[in-house]
């Protein structure tokens, strides 16, 4: 596993607000929120980038979208809520391993940024 930020929170080497965890991924609170809630949903699996998803993922990816609709759900975001992720620098990913962005809680504008 690389060493990430992201993986030393799998590895439980640096506290975070860790709110689901099952053997294919881990949920937190991120430490900068967007929104009145803001997690990070990341693969166990270390995948640097969106760009770097194999065919084999698919099933792995399957599995966070539903883990971020029970989240979702579970954090009362019955209104709405929004799903992002950045791939490389310029679209603002600033760790390299893919993690998904749930944010809810607020009215959300468009374009994003």
């Amino acid at each position: 596993m690389s060493d990430t930020i992201f993986a030393k929170i799998i590895r439980k080497e640096i506290p975070a607000d860790i709110i689901y965890e099952d053997e294919q991924c881990v949920a937190f609170r991120d430490i900068r929120p967007q929104a009145p809630t803001h997690v990070l949903v990341i693969p166990r699996k270390p995948i640097p980038t969106h760009d770097e998803i194999a065919d084999d993922d698919v099933p792995l990816l399957g599995h966070i979208h539903t883990v971020i609709a029970k989240l979702a759900a579970e954090l009362g975001l019955e209104s709405g809520y929004r799903v992002v992720v950045n791939c490389k620098a310029d679209a603002g990913q600033e760790v390299d391993h893919l993690h998904f962005h749930l944010l809810g809680g607020r009215q959300m504008t468009w374009p994003p940024g």
